[in-house]
């Protein structure tokens, strides 16, 4: 009688889920700002990009408000990548090795095809959101898109709650959905050189383990990140790379590694 097949014990370290509690976002958020005043010059850095970033995206949407998904997908692209060289400097401070402007910036190089897979994952539900809000749009405007204007006006107006409540559900559930997807797989990437699937499905897997604790993550991030957009989103300076290394205690946080032993040899196993 054939034996049903049991698959190979796995090798390698494996990534065991923690339970979070609700002081865990916190406790991120003081680490990195330990990291933050440990290497100020390197985060005023990342700073000033994310304060560029936000600028750009706002000039352009008062200006060209139908280019602003294009160079949103831009931002998207070069995000992670700032992100990294943050992660990178609290990864060495944890290592007890001293963290350098270079180092910073080079780091994502050894990962190019992780990322970049990554980042196109990120894009791709970036575009899908960008048209479900088209969608949202041309079913409450049918007489055609209004103006950068007319949104402003449309999403204050209280005889619009409908198109408000519609619009918000879906923006969070992409929100939601990219979120989760890049928790905590980026830092990954960086720590462990996971493939981007394996980073994404573990991201998720974090997620619905402690789905409380990363709600509350993610409203932390959001309510910081508002903040820092007042005035001239001049906050994002101190904030941006606040949040950068936060993020790496999030992950540091939230994934043990484990290491498993290695399998025996076939000439071990049949002497075994």
């Amino acid at each position: 009688m054939n034996q049903p097949y049991v698959p190979p014990p796995p090798v390698g370290p494996q990534a065991l889920m923690v339970a979070l509690g609700p002081r865990d976002p916190f406790r991120w958020l003081a680490a990195g700002w330990r990291d933050l005043l440990a290497h100020p010059g390197i985060g005023l850095f990342y700073g000033v990009c994310f304060w560029l970033m936000a600028s750009a995206l706002a000039a352009l949407f008062r200006a060209k408000p139908e280019y602003t998904l294009s160079l949103v997908s831009g931002c998207l692209l070069l995000g992670p990548f700032l992100a990294m060289g943050l992660y990178e400097v609290s990864r060495r401070r944890e290592r007890g090795l001293r963290p350098d402007f270079k180092s910073s910036l080079t780091c994502w190089a050894a990962h190019i095809r992780s990322m970049s897979m990554l980042v196109l994952v990120l894009i791709v539900l970036e575009l899908l959101w960008g048209r479900a809000s088209l969608v949202v749009f041309a079913v409450f405007f049918n007489t055609g898109m209004p103006s950068n204007t007319g949104v402003m006006e449309a999403v204050f107006n209280p005889e619009n709650w409908e198109f408000v409540a519609v619009y918000l559900a879906v923006g969070g559930v992409f929100a939601a959905l990219v979120f989760s997807t890049a928790v905590v797989s980026i830092p990954m990437i960086l720590d462990r050189d996971t493939d981007a699937i394996t980073a994404a499905i573990h991201s998720l897997r974090v997620v619905f383990a402690n789905p409380g604790v990363l709600l509350l993550w993610g409203v932390v991030i959001t309510a910081l990140v508002m903040l820092a957009l007042l005035p001239w989103a001049l906050g994002l300076i101190v904030v941006g790379p606040l949040l950068g290394h936060a993020s790496w205690h999030a992950y540091r946080g939230a994934v043990l590694w484990q290491e498993q032993p290695a399998r025996p040899t076939p000439a071990a196993e049949l002497n075994s």
